[in-house]
């Protein structure tokens, strides 16, 4: 029997979500995103989730040096700006111009306009396979329900009716 995890694993259905942070730099701040389908609620006290995230991320550095981030968890209309983060460094700061977001509370990371919303700070790391997995302290969190939620299965983007 060969393993073909990936294919396994796209039959479990997950929720998308967009992960924001930023770099300090001269002329001010740099903020950077990536989308994510790896994040869950790792413990309720204290208040943990984890982010898997890609070692080969290009954000993921500045995740671990600024230790500070934003998720935003996508609803429907974040299909485009979902597929829009894959991309190059300059498409993704320009793709963060074109949402509407307001730097959090808590972090200064950018929060979308979402249905849900975390301001994290680095509680902890795991270097694991490709991965690293980062579990975050939960600061704040916020958000309002009005369109069904965006999920990934099957390897792609799609919506969750109540139907």
């Amino acid at each position: 029997m060969s393993l073909d995890l990936s294919a396994t694993m796209r039959t479990f259905a997950t929720g998308i979500c967009v992960v924001t942070t930023f770099t300090e730099e001269e002329g001010g701040r740099r903020h950077d995103a990536v989308a994510l389908r790896s994040f869950t609620s790792v413990s309720l006290e204290p208040p943990l989730v984890s982010l898997a995230v890609r070692r080969d991320c290009e954000v993921l550095g500045t995740l671990l040096t600024t230790g500070l981030w934003a998720v935003s968890i996508l609803d429907v209309a974040g299909v485009d700006l979902a597929q829009a983060l894959d991309g190059a460094a300059e498409d993704r700061a320009r793709t963060l111009l074109t949402c509407t977001t307001t730097p959090g509370p808590r972090t200064g990371a950018l929060v979308l306009d979402a249905p849900g919303w975390l301001e994290c700070a680095l509680y902890d790391r795991h270097d694991t396979g490709d991965h690293t997995v980062l579990i975050g302290e939960v600061l704040a969190t916020g958000g309002r329900h009005r369109r069904p939620p965006l999920v990934s299965v099957n390897g792609r983007l799609r919506v969750l009716s109540e139907a």
